[in-house]
């Protein structure tokens, strides 16, 4: 059997390599905890090892961070096939059956904001679905409290936002 820490490390890789979309640093942590596998900061340790290791990669906005297995990552998991048990298996298969429409959603709306050249703030709000954008929209205010908004209020209303603009857009 692996050390606790390589475990740890390819249970986070099979959760990956599970789904078609990334994981949050949330998501990952809540099934690992939800499950008593390990405490918090080892799963952070974990996460943050594999991602030094090349074997998971990082994309970030202002106020999450997306997770996605690499190619070196697949590889590595494809030489260690029972060193994550069935049981542990299951659990991940399970918990993405039961969670997959609230973890896709909640990785299918991304909002960041940045400093314009302008010295304005410009909100950027997508709307995806599997690898596809529906929607890309960049939103120009003159401060970061309205840029903060509309990234914080995107999450919650994109839904109306793009039915609204389908609407307009296709009379």
């Amino acid at each position: 059997m692996a050390d606790a820490s390589t475990q740890y490390k390819l249970i986070v890789l099979y959760m990956l390599d599970q789904v078609d979309f990334p994981l949050t640093n949330t998501q990952i942590s809540n099934f690992m905890l939800d499950k008593d596998y390990t405490t918090y900061f080892t799963v952070q340790k974990a996460i943050s090892e594999l991602i030094d290791a090349g074997l998971m990669r990082t994309e970030s906005t202002y106020n999450n961070t997306h997770y996605y297995i690499t190619p070196a990552g697949r590889e590595t998991l494809s030489y260690f096939p029972d060193k994550i048990s069935d049981a542990i298996k299951s659990d991940v298969l399970s918990y993405f059956a039961e969670n997959q429409m609230a973890l896709r959603q909640e990785v299918s709306t991304v909002a960041d904001y940045y400093k314009t050249t302008a010295q304005d703030f410009a909100a950027h709000c997508q709307l995806k679905e599997r690898k596809q954008t529906l929607i890309d929209l960049t939103v120009t205010v003159k401060s970061k409290a309205e840029a903060e908004a509309i990234c914080a209020n995107w999450k919650s209303q994109h839904e109306d936002v793009y039915g609204y603009l389908m609407d307009l857009l296709l009379r």
